[in-house]
């Protein structure tokens, strides 16, 4: 009997994890895309919020569905309400204050950094 509880704790507690943002990318994102535009991205628990340079936003509902790590780079796994998934790739693992914002097939929609406004190449520079 106390196996079966314990049993059922763990999937209940791996369920909620499941549907909720993980803290490494909740909060606030300053984020630019290919264009060189800029927003604002702010991740909650179960939404997100992407606000343009004029003031503009639009809110999304999702649930976190994967995380993988390979070779210490972490990628997070979101599905939106309409069933399109995204992946969010921290791809410097010493520094998860900087990532990627990518589409379900790998293609980049923003970059986003807790501290500045940033593009593709300042992740992937060699310095």
């Amino acid at each position: 009997m106390k196996k079966s509880i314990f049993l059922l704790v763990i999937f209940l507690s791996l369920f909620l994890i499941k549907c909720s943002g993980s803290d490494t990318y909740r909060g606030s994102w300053k984020a630019t895309n290919s264009s060189g535009a800029k927003y604002d991205i702010v991740f909650e628990a179960k939404k997100f919020i992407v606000k343009n340079d004029s003031g503009e936003s639009k809110e999304y509902e999702y649930t976190q569905n994967s995380i993988a790590i390979e070779n210490s780079v972490s990628t997070y796994g979101i599905k939106l309400g309409d069933g399109r998934g995204y992946q969010i790739k921290f791809p410097n693992s010493s520094d998860e204050s900087v990532g990627l914002l990518l589409d379900e097939n790998g293609s980049l929609l923003y970059t986003i950094s807790r501290k500045d406004y940033i593009n593709y190449e300042d992740i992937y520079k060699l310095e």
